[in-house]
């Protein structure tokens, strides 16, 4: 048994909210083809006109909220190219909207309009693998989650519980690269509410994340020495021969701490085989469980670049960072998991959830001092690969689920997950 929060005073009577949610009833076909439509647009982070493109749709979509509809430009992102220069990198803008910001009940909603599928990708238009499973790229990541906030918040717009929500809306533009040039945004948006819903997919079988671990992004650019490979090999410093080592000795600081990774994910560099490298560029992905062993990475690898450089005739520099601390799974969000778990008790749906090596933007939103559930998007799988698809029974079902709960916030009939002071968690 599990209490979903401790009592904070007196509770409202059960509210019937059941002609709140028939606005819903009947919708699939219409939010299957917004879906399909918004799919087949290319929003790859790096497509900077496609991107835009899907900014407009999502304008003019929530703008029928008769919300405030803002444009926020985001920070260009420093990343190093392949021959070793940083460079600047622009992304898209985010969107942003404001409903009644002074309401006792202060929610921010959060999503991306980004996929990791570039222009140049094979996979780009759509197939039904049955009539109930659409593959399309951004189906579950996350345009489908997109569509799930859009059609809940017009549930509440309709509701005469309406007036006690106030909500912020952030759709981001850079998501799958981390969410650099907007990261900031969502940390001033999170001091701004009292709690937080991310619509990343949840699982096939609708089972969410729970607690996620943190990511860094990095980049080792090794310069050596280039010279011809038969005459004279001796003069040259072979840059990608330096790497390799490199390479070899993190990833051996995997499982060093208790659930910490590191995938070596690309090296970039060489050339003909008769000439000695003078250049490699070495990109990897770090994930931890605690927040310390951050700082703890950091070290190790300044100090295996460190050694690089101790060489003669190299030069090694470590770039990147830590961008997504761990979320871990607090007292209150384990009981604001609960009390989407009742709410969906009530539409006859199992909520369950479990810990994941993922992370996204609610670890960011966690990390400002808010709960966040960041998996109320639809079903779905193989995300990030051609593979992708949502199942399309979870657009009204999930939609119905995010406004069930924020409902049952606004009535009193849960209290205010940002607004406990004390929790129980068995």
């Amino acid at each position: 048994m599990h209490s979903a929060f401790a009592s904070a005073g007196p509770m409202a009577q059960k509210t019937d909210l059941s002609k709140d949610l028939a606005f819903l009833d009947g919708k699939r076909d219409e939010m299957t083809q917004t879906l399909r439509d918004w799919c087949s647009i290319n929003s790859g982070s790096g497509n900077i006109g496609g991107l835009k493109q899907m900014h407009t749709v999502l304008e003019e979509a929530f703008g029928e909220l008769g919300a405030v509809v803002e444009t926020e430009p985001s920070t260009p992102h420093e990343a190093v190219s392949d021959d070793g220069q940083k460079v600047q990198k622009p992304v898209g803008d985010m969107l942003r909207l404001v409903q009644r910001p002074q309401a006792p009940v202060r929610v921010l909603l959060s999503g991306h309009m980004d996929t990791v599928f570039p222009v140049d990708h094979p996979f780009q238009g759509e197939k039904f693998l049955d009539e109930d499973t659409l593959n399309a790229p951004g189906a579950a990541d996350m345009k489908g989650g997109l569509l799930v906030m859009l059609q809940a918040l017009k549930t509440i717009e309709r509701s005469s519980l309406a007036d006690q929500v106030g909500y912020e809306v952030l759709i981001n533009a850079d998501e799958e690269i981390g969410s650099h040039g907007s990261a900031h945004m969502l940390t001033e948006a999170a001091k701004r509410a009292q709690f937080a819903c991310v619509y990343e997919p949840a699982l096939p079988d609708g089972t969410l994340a729970g607690a996620r671990k943190g990511s860094g992004n990095f980049a080792v650019i090794v310069r050596g020495k280039s010279a011809h490979a038969g005459r004279e090999h001796h003069l040259g410093r072979n840059a990608i021969a330096a790497a390799a080592d490199f390479i070899a000795a993190a990833d051996k600081l995997t499982g060093a701490r208790d659930g910490l990774t590191v995938n070596i994910a690309r090296v970039d560099g060489g050339g003909p085989n008769n000439v000695v490298p003078d250049l490699a560029v070495v990109r990897f992905n770090v994930r931890l469980e605690q927040l310390d062993d951050s700082a703890w990475f950091s070290k190790e690898a300044e100090g295996l670049v460190a050694e690089i450089n101790s060489r003669e005739g190299y030069e090694a520099e470590l770039t990147g960072g830590f961008t997504r601390p761990p979320k871990p799974m607090t007292p209150k969000l384990l009981a604001f998991f609960n009390a989407l778990k009742d709410a969906g008790a009530d539409l006859g749906l199992e909520i369950d959830w479990k810990p994941t090596g993922g992370c996204c933007d609610g670890n960011n939103i966690a990390a400002a001092g808010i709960p966040v559930i960041d998996t109320l998007g639809v079903r779905g799988a193989h995300i990030h690969s051609a593979q992708e698809y949502a199942k399309l029974d979870s657009l009204v079902e999930r939609a119905k689920l995010s406004a069930l709960l924020l409902l049952k916030i606004a009535a009193g009939e849960i209290p205010n997950p940002g607004a406990l002071d004390q929790v129980e968690t068995s």
